[in-house]
């Protein structure tokens, strides 16, 4: 197979291998061969110089740092919310580097590669990256962003999106947010309620991202009816001697681990806001067509079938005693 001109330089003379992307596939195709340096035009603007960047296993923590405006929440990364990557991780290292920028302190900011930088932390491996200088922050959102559309968000991340957008006044109710999403307005209730839990409540389970609608709707509606001094009892009971529930689970596999999580959490919340007994119970007077229920010093009566010539006789008769 003939040689690019690019590739025989590289060869003969040891220049780096440069490549120019124009497309997403071109790109791809950069990074899956590790080129040292690829050209991209990014957002279909800028022409961007990126440079191949190998970080020691022991530097990633310290020398990056994961853009502030990323809409994944990194406090969700796990070795179960990662296992998809760290599973290829442990086995072959890093397939495709991330995407970054320098910053004006010398660290290298991490735009699109955040999972894959905490699997190389947890994993104790080398973190490829391509960085890139000059890049504004318009870009820097847009390269975040694309990157992840290939992993789907949580409801919690999707609803802080959401919510950035009704406190900037972008969207004005959750009508125009689904619109905005192209998703229904009962993902768009479902988000926001995540979005209002707190982090280290969510943090309770392995992978956010697991958690359904219906479970975030519960949960939302059994944290809320909670007190003050309450939610912070349950939140404490979530995250001790430095552990999370998930962490203190006998169960295995996700699935599992997150059931037995909520199973958890609904009996903490039991505990400390045990269900109300239903007060003043219907006490039946005739089978099917009186029954009352007293308050104190009050009563009410419910009657069923009752012709204009018996009620009036009832109104009679009540208006009679309470003279």
């Amino acid at each position: 197979m003939a040689l690019k001109t690019s590739e025989l330089n590289a060869k003969l003379f040891g220049k780096a291998d440069k490549r120019r992307a124009t497309t997403p596939q071109e790109a791809q195709s950069a990074v899956k061969a590790q080129a040292h340096v690829i050209e991209l035009a990014v957002a279909g603007e800028e022409l961007v110089t990126f440079e191949l960047v190998r970080i020691p296993a022991n530097k990633v923590q310290t020398e990056t740092v994961v853009f502030a405006e990323n809409a994944r929440e990194q406090a969700f990364l796990n070795e179960h919310a990662l296992c998809d990557v760290l599973t290829t991780l442990k086995e072959r290292g890093q397939q495709y580097p991330a995407v970054g920028r320098r910053t004006e302190d010398g660290k290298i900011e991490v735009l699109d590669g955040s999972r894959r930088r905490m699997s190389c932390i947890l994993a104790n491996r080398e973190f490829l990256i391509y960085v890139g200088e000059n890049i504004n922050t318009d870009h820097a959102k847009f390269l975040s962003d694309v990157a992840n559309a290939h992993k789907p968000l949580s409801l919690y991340e999707k609803g802080k999106e959401m919510q950035a957008k009704l406190d900037s006044g972008e969207a004005e109710d959750q009508k125009a947010l689904a619109r905005i999403f192209q998703c229904s307005e009962a993902l768009v209730s479902g988000a926001l309620k995540a979005a209002s839990l707190p982090l280290d409540l969510l943090k309770a389970y392995p992978n956010v991202v697991e958690l359904g609608r219906p479970t975030i709707v519960k949960l939302h509606k059994q944290f809320n009816e909670l007190d003050v001094q309450q939610q912070k009892s349950l939140i404490e009971k979530c995250h001790q001697d430095d552990t999370y529930v998930w962490q203190r689970c006998d169960s295995q596999g996700v699935t599992r681990i997150t059931k037995e999580v909520t199973e958890t959490l609904e009996n903490w919340i039991q505990e400390l806001a045990p269900p109300k007994r239903k007060e003043n119970p219907k006490i039946e007077l005739v089978k099917g067509r009186a029954n009352y229920t007293r308050k104190g010093a009050n009563l009410s009566l419910n009657l069923k079938k009752v012709d204009d010539g018996l009620m009036q006789e009832i109104l009679d008769f009540v208006s009679e005693k309470l003279k």
